[in-house]
């Protein structure tokens, strides 16, 4: 299990994230490694969930190879037969670093991050169904009357936040305000965008039975060609609300293929958002099977590891 990486100085740390360290290549290249740690309410658990990073790394290059032809994504080509290895400095292949990195790390190119975390929701669910219930609105945005809670809305719609620093919490934002963050153009083309490929990658994995409820995309710029490159992670159960198909019944809460075990146990245990909380055992086991479980469905592949 990988809680934090340690690689003594051989690549500068960037940053650590909730569940990514961050280590610089070269000028225009990172190494996003995801370790096995999870967050619920913007704080991270005292302990981990064995193998979460590498299911994340690989379902997110499974989404990546899926959008290739709709969006450009941060990906390094590697060259034919090559590994990530190929490109860093020959000491992390020892073992004491490789075994910290393989399977959980990615080559990114760098590019400007455009400062938004950008929400498609396709159901209403969540901080959307609680605002919802109180204003008939979601991120100020009028709905239709008589939602049911876990509703599909007519059509996805865009539901922006800002992107907190780490300890902070994002806020919810209309897209009015988002535009004003980064300008009408730009949020116009990202609210086209995040909307195609979350319909894209909603009705894929329909026909594998899961619903997406709604999912975070993060996008940057390539300055030189003023394109929108997806970035981070895409679609995974830390970045998305999955549930089962075949379970689905509107007007109740769902099961999830995410963090929802975790989020309702600290719900019911008083402890949403409490720093420095360790989750029992079962609570992670759980959870690493719903993991597995997306990771199955969606990719149609074996987890074996």
């Amino acid at each position: 299990m990988t809680t934090e990486t340690n690689l003594d100085g051989i690549l500068p740390l960037v940053a650590r994230g909730k569940v990514r360290d961050i280590y610089q290549v070269d000028d225009q290249t990172l190494l996003f490694v995801a370790t096995d740690r999870i967050s619920a309410y913007d704080v991270i658990m005292k302990n981990a969930i064995p193998e979460k990073g590498i299911l994340l790394t690989k379902l997110s290059e499974f989404w990546f190879n899926f959008l290739k032809d709709d969006v450009r994504n941060h990906l390094k080509p590697l060259g034919a037969g090559k590994t990530i290895f190929d490109y860093l400095p020959s000491k992390l292949s020892e073992e004491k670093y490789k075994s910290q990195l393989e399977g959980r790390s990615l080559l990114v190119q760098k590019h400007k991050l455009i400062p938004l975390e950008v929400i498609v929701r396709g159901f209403i669910t969540g901080s959307a169904w609680k605002e919802y219930k109180q204003k008939g609105t979601v991120h100020g945005l009028p709905q239709p009357e008589g939602l049911l809670e876990s509703q599909e809305f007519p059509k996805p719609i865009f539901t922006p936040s800002t992107k907190a620093e780490q300890g902070e919490h994002d806020e919810n934002i209309s897209p009015e305000q988002a535009a004003q963050l980064v300008g009408q153009e730009l949020c116009d083309r990202i609210e086209v965008l995040a909307i195609k490929l979350y319909t894209k990658c909603k009705e894929f994995a329909k026909s594998r039975g899961i619903i997406i409820a709604d999912t975070k995309f993060e996008f940057g710029i390539d300055e030189s060609t003023n394109e929108i490159i997806l970035v981070d992670e895409v679609l995974t159960p830390d970045s998305s609300r999955f549930w089962s198909g075949k379970n689905y019944e509107v007007g109740k809460s769902q099961d999830s293929y995410d963090k929802q075990f975790l989020r309702n146990w600290l719900t019911e245990n008083k402890l949403a958002g409490v720093d420095g909380v360790e989750m029992p055992q079962d609570i992670a086991e759980r959870t690493r099977a719903k993991y597995i479980e997306a990771f199955e469905q969606i990719t149609g592949e074996k987890w074996s590891n």
